[in-house]
């Protein structure tokens, strides 16, 4: 058995029983074990501004060495993460640089630094981070060090409540990718979103709760909980919105919430949709959105309570093409304005997202910059949640295993 294989036989026995503090101790003995030379993991922090060093346990009596946070728009580690590529930097010392991807959901980086590495050990370096992204994320399932760490603030108490529901900011295959973003995020109040894939169906959910406050986040919480109760008891789009208007009006009366409930074929492109009040979805198709191609009259918004009569919910359909987008977005993203008044507006957002599929971004990456943008149009300052779901369908596409984008690496000054 090599030194590489026997590095990932030691971490794997090993991590099973460790506690999350002791994960930064456990990765550098694996990559000394692995003669790899020094280890550090770096994770993306909620907002994707900033890398920050896994935590790991204090020495008696002294603080940890901790390494300071790196910006991943100004730094080579956060050139790494966006375009998910390795990279070899050598201007003080030998750095190898690697993407930390668990399935296709960006997490952080990996630096192996101390010595020149040989393509073999290249190799085994990006085979110990993917097992390194599948041991954080399997401890941070239960681990309140690692999410302290990538916060930058305390959390609101409804926005506490709303993220405990939400699933991984980006999920994929190598047919469909579904990627989100949420602002802002430490105060978020009435927005959510969800996506899972079910066979071969992948489904979609935005809601927009009324109000900004704790009530807005239970009304979230509730329209996502029964959506999901719902669709794994084998109810389609109608049967999911007819649930969730009923549990809104039985237990928060009063209070009105939209959204948009679809789903997605990734065999054969074909998506379908209830729109409940809500902003129509977009549609992004060869460099352009395709003018009201998914906008139809609207159905009155949920939870408007027994007085109401809620007919059946219409099912709307439409057939993509490989490498369309659908964009879902709440209405705090276009009707947000800056301190001067000025709207940010629909018109906006589509000449943003149409600049970056022509720049063949990808989904993730085309999103953070995206809010990133929204962010700085309304002085960081937002009067209402602001949340987008972008999927795109792609089912040409081969994607390597380990999620990356390129599995060449460049050495850089």
């Amino acid at each position: 058995m090599s030194g590489d294989e026997r590095a990932l036989a030691w971490l794997l026995e090993h991590a099973q029983s460790a506690a999350p503090l002791e994960l930064a101790v456990l990765f550098k003995a694996a990559g000394r074990l692995a003669e790899l030379g020094e280890i550090t993991v770096y994770l993306a922090d909620m907002q994707q501004n900033r890398l920050v060093p896994l935590p790991e346990a204090s020495p008696p009596g002294r603080q940890a060495d901790a390494c300071p946070p790196l910006d991943i728009d100004a730094t080579l580690a956060g050139w790494v993460y966006r375009t998910e590529t390795q990279r070899i930097s050598s201007a003080d010392e030998v750095a190898l640089w690697i993407p930390l991807v668990n399935g296709i959901e960006r997490i952080g980086v990996v630096r192996v630094a101390g010595r020149q590495l040989s393509d073999m050990q290249i190799t085994a370096a990006c085979a110990l981070a993917s097992l390194i992204a599948l041991i954080v994320v399997s401890k941070n399932v239960f681990s309140d060090n690692i999410i302290a760490a990538t916060r930058a603030r305390p959390m609101a108490l409804a926005a506490e409540l709303v993220w405990a529901f939400l699933p991984p900011l980006t999920i994929g295959t190598a047919q469909m990718t579904s990627t989100a973003v949420m602002e802002p995020a430490y105060s978020v109040g009435g927005d959510a979103f969800d996506h899972s894939l079910t066979g071969g169906l992948l489904h979609l959910t935005v809601v927009d709760a009324m109000g900004h406050d704790l009530a807005s986040g239970l009304q979230a919480a509730v329209a996502l909980a029964s959506c999901r109760s719902t669709r794994r008891a084998g109810g389609g789009l109608p049967e999911i919105a007819e649930a969730t208007d009923e549990a809104l009006a039985s237990w928060l009366p009063g209070r009105m919430l939209t959204a948009v409930f679809a789903e997605l074929n990734v065999e054969t492109g074909h998506l379908c949709w209830v729109n409940a009040g809500h902003p129509p979805p977009l549609l992004i198709r060869d460099q352009r959105v395709v003018s009201r191609a998914l906008e139809n009259k609207a159905e009155p918004p949920l939870g408007l309570g027994p007085q109401y009569h809620r007919p059946p919910s219409t099912v709307h359909h439409a057939q993509l093409q490989p490498g369309d987008r659908i964009l879902i977005h709440t209405d705090g993203v276009t009707e947000g304005r800056s301190s001067s008044g000025e709207l940010f507006g629909e018109g906006r957002l589509i000449d943003f997202v149409v600049r970056a599929t022509a720049a063949g971004e990808p989904a993730p990456e085309a999103l953070r910059r995206l809010i990133r943008t929204i962010l700085e149009h309304l002085d960081g300052k937002l009067r209402d949640d602001a949340t987008i779901v972008l999927t795109e369908w792609h089912p040409d596409r081969a994607r390597p295993a380990d999620g990356t984008r390129s599995e060449t690496t460049k050495k850089v000054p």
